[in-house]
């Protein structure tokens, strides 16, 4: 049997939570740009158990950008899939299975950008969400009256275009956008964004101040780890428990965090917020991107390099490895902790990174460290540059582990039988091909169209750098850790 809305009534397995009948006809609510497991992890996650207390009562409309992956699963299954929860919370194991039916349908915006326009001119759809990636918040100077436009910044004010002439300038029409990218100030930089692209595109000054005044623009922090679709044996034993076939099924952590900038209105229009603790709405979110950002984001991507070519498929095996782990644990608390560029509680920071640690030896997930280098360079631009200089406004001397895993990276994007999924990944083919390592490693740090500063000049770093380099080159990922396995982790 396959998941689908007719099949709904025949899953008799015990302990799935199911949606009532009603939940299919509530109204669109929310527009969200991407398709992706984090998206389906968390903030529909909430929209769903909130229309199941009866809370938010909206679905969401989902906008396929991209031409990977497979929208035609989410017909087949009437945008229906099972999130399957696994870990600790207070003390208790977790086992989850839950049928999720926030998303009512979902749309490509190469074949069907008109029925996306058609979602402005409904009234009650309030909310704009979006998950695109670190780089798909940025400028594209291009007339969004095409159809589509290639952006999302783009695409998103075409949208944003077609419901300020719907609801004809109205406040009452006006949308609260929620980005969740992992970018700083994701709110206020897509704003930002979308008032330069309509000025170049030559829209009124009445549509602009309605996107200023009318629209309310949230930056957003989302922490959950959802890895995604489990290994073939994973998804066969769990459809074998659940007695059926899901396309699009995922496993996710029990931990969850969205901290949305907002007010009170914010908070009435968000109303999903009810239904769970983990949706956190407040004037200033600072202190959740800061731990969230650095710790557990800029441990994974100072960490995955090193990983994937030590030969660990995922987190949970790198975990189980002594030196590894005390490799990431110090990393976390004696490098990356006392540098996070704001000002935090020692403890408080302690304490979120004991609870990461946790987190990342979840015996449920299987996180892919290939997964984790997608997009390697603005990641690292983005989590870990900013602590490498507040490093070095406390220390005049390179972070030993910081640079290890830096040198990771600079092997990791050299290629090899693997992907480089980043945007980068052209100019470090062009690197290793002109240069020899100790050359390249000062080409890299100094290059300021990546970092937007020169690292080269920083106290040893590039010598930490090189060494560790010629290490993972020359005798592989282990023995750079085996040498590591020296300083002892006292947590």
């Amino acid at each position: 049997m396959h998941l689908s809305k007719t099949n709904v009534e025949a899953i008799k397995s015990p302990g799935i939570v199911k949606p009532d009948k009603k939940i299919f006809d509530l109204p669109e609510k929310v527009l969200q740009f991407g398709t992706g497991v984090l998206l389906r992890g968390l903030p529909d996650y909430f929209i769903d158990k909130a229309n199941r207390q009866g809370v938010f009562n909206g679905r969401v409309v989902v906008v396929k950008s991209t031409d990977g992956g497979d929208a035609a699963a989410f017909d087949r299954q009437d945008g229906l899939y099972t999130l399957c929860i696994r870990g600790i919370e207070d003390g208790r194991q977790i086992r989850e299975n839950v049928i999720s039916s926030a998303i009512s349908r979902v749309l490509s915006a190469k074949e069907q950008w008109a029925e996306i326009l058609q979602c402005a001119h409904n009234p009650e759809m309030r909310v704009i969400i979006s998950n695109t990636t670190e780089v798909g918040i940025r400028l594209v100077e291009e007339d969004i009256h095409q159809q589509p436009p290639a952006s999302f910044p783009g695409k998103l004010l075409a949208f944003l275009l077609e419901r300020y002439k719907a609801c004809k300038g109205s406040e009452e029409g006006g949308m609260v956008i929620v980005p969740t990218e992992l970018i700083v100030d994701n709110g206020k930089k897509l704003a930002a964004i979308v008032h330069q692209l309509a000025q170049f595109n030559r829209l009124d000054a009445a549509f602009t101040s309605w996107l200023s005044k009318s629209c309310r623009w949230c930056s957003s922090l989302v922490d959950r780890i959802v890895p995604g679709k489990p290994d073939a044996v994973t998804l066969q034993q769990l459809q074998e428990e659940l007695g059926y076939t899901d396309e699009l099924l995922s496993i996710s952590e029990v931990y969850r965090l969205w901290a949305i900038e907002g007010d009170e209105w914010v908070r009435s229009v968000l109303s999903f917020a009810e239904a769970d603790a983990g949706v956190i709405i407040r004037p200033d979110i600072e202190i959740y991107r800061e731990l969230k950002l650095r710790l557990l984001n800029g441990t994974h991507t100072l960490s995955c390099g090193l990983g994937f070519l030590a030969g660990f498929a995922t987190v949970k095996e790198a975990m189980g490895d002594a030196g590894f782990s005390a490799f990431v644990s110090d990393l976390m608390l004696k490098e990356i902790a006392p540098a996070i560029p704001y000002t935090i509680p020692a403890e408080q920071s302690r304490e979120f990174g004991l609870q990461v640690l946790d987190r990342f030896r979840n015996p449920h997930l299987q996180h892919q460290w290939i997964s984790i280098t997608m997009q390697y360079t603005s990641k690292m631009k983005m989590r870990n540059i900013p602590v490498l200089l507040q490093h070095y406004k406390q220390h005049d001397a390179p972070p030993p582990l910081f640079a290890l895993g830096f040198a990771a990276y600079l092997l990791f994007m050299r290629g090899g039988d693997y992907k480089v999924n980043d945007d980068k990944a052209a100019l470090f083919a062009g690197l290793w091909k002109e240069h020899a390592p100790a050359e390249l490693v000062v080409k890299v740090l100094s290059d300021v169209s990546l970092w937007d500063t020169d690292l080269s000049r920083l106290p040893g770093l590039a010598e930490a750098i090189r060494g560790n380099l010629d290490i993972l080159i020359k005798e592989g990922a282990r023995t750079a850790l085996a040498q590591l396995g020296k300083i002892k982790s006292d947590l």
